[in-house]
This record gives C-alpha cells, structure tokens and sequence, in this order.
C-alpha cells in the first residue's frame, strides 16, 4: 500500500519551551546557552536577524546581546525533555506510525492522499499539539523521510505554508533539489560534503543523478539510499521500536576548574548514579565502565592532563552501589594532584537487557537490590532530581556546572510550579 512520510518539528524548541511559561517573550530576541553558560545552542527567529550565530561562545558575543536587549537563557534540560515527551505523546495519539527521531523531531508514516488530505491533516497536526503544549511545530510530507526532512525546511522557512509543505517525485522535484546544497540533504556530513564536491556533486539535485557505484565505495551503502530517497525510492524504514543503546555516558564542564581529590570523588559519584539511573530507565544493565578526566586543553598557561580507563565488570550489572564502587576506585588510580581538571564522565558500555544475567562462578552476588532501585528512582521521578541520592555524591556541589540564567522547572518540580494569580475587582 502506498505511503507517506512526515517529519514533525518543532519550532525553535528550546525557545519556544520558555515561551510558554514566558508569554513575555513571545516576539522578543531570545537566545539558550549550552552547559556552563558557554555557547550559543538555540536561537529565535528575533534573535537569528540580528546576525547572532548559532555556537557562537556567549562571552564574545555578550556586549551584542545587551546592546539589543536579548534574553539569555541557561540550558533547562528537565524542562525541554518533560516538553518533549508531552508533544510526543499527543502526536501519537493522533497518528498510530510515529518514530521519535530526536527531543524535537518525529517521523509519521501516513497512508498516501491528495495534497488537499495531506494539507488538513498537518493542519489539525499543529493546531492540536499547539493547542496541547503551546509549542509551534512545522511538519513536511515526502514519498521518502529525506524528501519529508527537505520539505520540512521548506515549511519552517515559509510561514505560509500553514498544514506543512508537501513534496512529490514528479516534475517539480528537481527546481527543490537543484536549490539545496548538498551540505543540508538528511545525513550527509561535513566529510561527506568534502567527497561530494570533489566529483562535482554540490546540490541535492547532484546527488540524485551521483554514480551508485561510486557512492557505495566512497559513502557507503547509506550514500546509495539517500541517493534513492532523493529520487523517491523510500529505503529508509520507520523505526517504531527504537533500536537498543550501546552505550550511556553522563558528564559536564565544571562550573569552576576542580583541583581537590575530594570534589572530583563527588562529581563521579553523581555522573555514574545519573548513568545508572538512565540504564535502568530503559531495562538494560552495563558489562563495561569507563572513567575519563582532562584539564582544559584551550588554556595555555596550566599544565594539561588527561586520562581514562576502562574496566569490565565482574557481572552486568545497573546497581548504582557497584558502579559508584568500581568507578570510585578507578578514579584513585588516574587522578594526578597538582592540575585543574575542567572535566570528569563516565561512559557504560556492554549494554545488556535486564532480564539476562551472567551468573560468575568465583564471586558471591550482591543481594537483590532492584526494590530498592526502583523505589529510588520513583521517589526522584515525582519528587524531582536527587531528592534522594548517595551521600558521596555531595550536598555543597560547588564544582556543579554554571546556569546562572536558568528558568524554573516549571512542569518537574513541586517547588517550581507556576503560580497563577488573580486580580482583586473592588466593587463600588
């Protein structure tokens, strides 16, 4: 049976997440910092015609920001993936065949329909996750998910079109193609882009009529795909199920350098509880941990460090207790005093599916812990990050990231609600 595919994106959507709790903004130049306050990572459309790039390091572009009065945000994470997850909800439950591609992003299946059908039903996709989330979203429609994926763009640039833009394989693809440089087409890279050009291929148009044989060798069988997506051969399925992870790592620039042993103990804790409690989100136990620390490699004038080790676990294992111990040790063998350390994470590999374990015949096991396990991460899952955590993972944090300029958890903390407040009407 024919179908089409979608891409559903949303707006600017680290921006658009503060707009809703800050109706304010809507209108004004807006900009969201990464961690540590450090680079620019989200731009509204304001803040983008005032020639503000994206990645640019905030303290270089901070005297353009005061100049034109642009809000500055710090990265709220618990707010954007708690967004995320709302609008994702209600796109299922208007469409049965949806792959959550990124935090803002989703691919739909659809059965094929006239462009009139198409129109009305991305008409009632945004207005029903507008009216839901207040976050705006753009969607396009493709025979393909690369041609879904242009038309998308096509969408966000347009604001007229209203219900999505929509992209068939027949006469009017090659003006699209021939106006997109290849550098944007769905996953083609910067090194790939580099290739391209060599052999003259520089717009999505080039790409299409590419020698297939020539792609194989030099992309890959993906570069031969996307080459057929481009032409309107879907290759690319939906991923309803999403595959499982590999690996999970959790780590952050520190707020300030951190020289002492201790706080670099309290950082490792924190980062292998915060992995582990992600594994265990997703019913998967780690066979492999990895431990890693550096200085800062951009400053001249500190001696620079940088280390890492990786241990195999005696079993799979997602218990916090045991991977805090095994990384806690390891830490002691590769940390060095004498050096301001900008970064510590830890990386689990061998990811296992819960329900399989490997017994080992030379060790006692740890008694079953996973009530208390679960009980931990629902108590911090409705009561808000580390309401209950390790007592070594600190209380002070003082090498904790910057994010002087964060928003409320508005929707994932009990003490960050938004509070409505009605006006007194004095009657006479």
């Amino acid at each position: 049976m024919p179908t089409t595919f979608a891409l559903l994106d949303c707006n600017n959507f680290y921006v658009s997440c503060e707009r809703v709790f800050n109706p304010k903004l809507i209108g004004k130049p807006v900009v969201v910092l990464s961690n540590n306050d450090g680079c620019i990572i989200a731009r509204s459309n304001e803040a983008k015609e005032l020639g503000i790039k994206m990645g640019e390091p905030y303290f270089r572009c901070q005297p353009l920001l005061e100049h034109h009065q642009v809000h500055v945000f710090s990265s709220n994470y618990a707010l954007y993936g708690d967004m995320s997850q709302r609008v994702m909800e209600v796109l299922s439950r208007l469409e049965p065949q949806v792959e959550v591609y990124s935090i803002d992003e989703a691919f739909l299946r659809l059965p094929a329909g006239d462009e009139k059908t198409l129109r009305l039903i991305g008409k009632n996709i945004c207005r029903t996750i507008r009216q839901h989330t207040g976050i705006p979203v753009s969607i396009g429609f493709g025979p393909t998910k690369t041609l879904a994926k242009i038309a998308n763009r096509i969408a966000k640039k347009n604001p007229a079109q209203r219900g999505g833009c929509i992209i068939s394989a027949g006469d009017d693809l090659p003006p699209i193609l021939k106006s997109m440089p290849v550098s944007e087409v769905w996953g083609i890279g910067g090194r790939a882009t580099k290739k391209l050009a060599g052999q003259g291929i520089r717009t999505a148009y080039d790409l299409s009529r590419a020698d297939a044989n020539w792609l194989k060798k030099n992309l890959s069988i993906t570069g031969v795909r996307t080459m057929r997506e481009l032409q309107g051969v879907s290759c690319f399925p939906l991923t309803e199920i999403p595959p499982p992870k590999h690996s999970m790592a959790c780590s952050r620039s520190f707020g300030t350098p951190v020289s002492e042993l201790k706080d670099m103990h309290e950082a490792t804790v924190t980062y292998v509880a915060r992995a582990a409690e992600k594994i265990r989100a997703q019913q998967l136990k780690a066979g492999c941990l990895t431990l890693y620390l550096n200085t800062n490699r951009f400053s001249s004038s500190q001696p620079q460090y940088a280390n890492n080790r990786t241990i195999t676990l005696p079993y799979p294992t997602a218990d916090t207790a045991t991977l805090i111990a095994q990384a806690v040790a390891t830490l002691k063998d590769l940390f060095r005093p004498g050096y301001a350390y900008q970064k510590v994470g830890v990386i689990l590999t061998a990811l296992t599916p819960e329900h399989i374990q490997q017994g080992n015949l030379f060790l006692t096991p740890r008694p079953n812990t996973d009530n208390l396990l679960l009980a931990l991460d629902r108590i911090n899952h409705r009561w808000g990050q580390d309401t209950l955590q390790y007592g070594s993972a600190g209380l002070d944090k003082p090498w904790h990231h910057k994010q002087n300029m964060k928003s409320p958890s508005y929707t994932t903390s009990w003490h960050e609600l938004p509070v409505a407040l009605a006006a007194e009407t004095i009657t006479r």
